[in-house]
């Protein structure tokens, strides 16, 4: 089976030194380090080294980040990969559309739905996993739509300036 990162609403694409103000901007927003559990700024030098060294093997760094454009080629938003452990054949993901004028769109579902086939079919993963805060609804929707299942709820797992939050953990397990 040939593998695809792209659709016909966008490509899924490695980072390029290019997009360094983009990152800089998008992972010092303070709007959305609760969904990074971001809890500092980070440095353009951090961040370049970051763009730097993103061409390391999945198997060496155990992450992926790849960058999600349109197919008009605007950049809205960055699809990761995450913990990823060979062993037992299992993957965190996240995604992030930033700008609320961008979502809805069905950006992240095709970005999604391309990662699950890379997954499975390229890395042989068994299971890809999210975590969501329960108030997070579209997330919710998003992976729901995708076939992951919720399987439990983290009690208390993430504080925030109001106090603890749960997180929700959703799988989705590799079809026989």
């Amino acid at each position: 089976m040939k593998l695809h990162l792209f659709s016909e609403k966008i490509r899924l694409r490695a980072l390029e030194p290019e997009d360094l103000e983009l990152i800089y901007a998008w992972e010092n927003n303070e709007e959305v380090w609760n969904i990074s559990n971001t809890l500092v700024p980070f440095s353009k030098y951090i961040l370049a080294l970051y763009i730097k060294n993103s061409d390391q093997d999945i198997y060496a760094t155990k992450q992926l980040r790849l960058m999600i454009d349109t197919v008009e080629g605007k950049t809205v938003g960055a699809i990761d990969l995450f913990e990823f452990d060979p062993h037992h054949s299992r993957i965190g993901i996240g995604i992030l559309i930033h700008s609320e004028a961008d979502r809805l769109k069905g950006y992240a579902s095709s970005a999604i739905e391309l990662l699950i086939i890379y997954c499975f079919d390229k890395l042989n993963i068994h299971q890809i996993y999210a975590n969501i805060e329960p108030d997070n609804l579209s997330s919710i929707s998003l992976f729901e739509k995708h076939g992951f299942i919720l399987s439990g709820t983290k009690k208390e797992w993430l504080r925030d300036g109001q106090g603890w939050k749960d997180e929700l953990f959703y799988q989705r397990i590799k079809e026989k």
